[in-house]
């Protein structure tokens, strides 16, 4: 029920960010001067599935190129880091806080402007586990992911923009034989971009 909840407060804020963007009279540009455009920005997400019930939530930065091939479509290629933030836990009495989950994800795929401002984008690639020592029982050092996005771009004059996301992310299994050691999260993203 908590995170029902946490996900319909996140799709009720990205879709304020987005009925927003109707005071916005100038169209973000799908291309700049180079054609490629550049993003640095703060991604917070809720885990889903089994990892929330050890985990509250993620915090992290991402930089991202975006890279024109055809009329709205770009190539994109996103680097980062998330910090999975554990939830205490009570043991006989004991509280104490599990190790967070240190991730470095590497990914890279397509974005597509359908109108205007708003787009889909989709990715995949390999997430790092930096702490893996930390984790009892994680036998994998590296993690397949993929992540679909929606957004929108808001300009902000000449080639700048704040790019608004929320998307699901999600990996492969921590433990090679526990299928409830997967990362799952839903995540915003909120970047400038130049």
């Amino acid at each position: 029920m908590k995170s029902t909840f946490k996900i319909t407060a996140l799709v009720l804020a990205f879709a304020g960010l987005t009925l927003g963007a109707k005071a916005q009279t100038t169209p973000t540009s799908t291309t700049t001067a180079t054609g490629i455009r550049y993003s640095i920005g703060v991604d917070a997400g809720i885990p889903t599935g089994h990892l929330s019930d050890g985990y509250n939530w993620n915090l992290g930065g991402s930089l991202q190129v975006d890279i024109p091939v055809a009329s709205k479509l770009f190539v994109t290629v996103n680097a980062g880091y998330d910090n999975i933030f554990a939830k205490d836990v009570t043991v006989a009495g004991i509280t104490a806080k599990g190790p967070n989950i240190q991730l470095l994800p590497v990914k890279a795929g397509l974005k597509y402007f359908l109108v205007n401002n708003f787009y889909v984008q989709g990715e995949a690639g390999a997430t790092f586990l930096l702490n893996k020592s930390d984790l009892a029982g994680a036998d994998k050092s590296t993690l397949f992911t993929y992540a679909p996005q929606l957004g929108y771009q808001f300009a902000l004059g000449g080639s700048s923009y704040i790019d608004a996301g929320v998307r699901y992310e999600a990996s492969t299994k921590l433990v090679s034989n526990d299928d409830n050691s997967k990362v799952n999260f839903f995540g915003l993203r909120v970047a400038y971009g130049f």
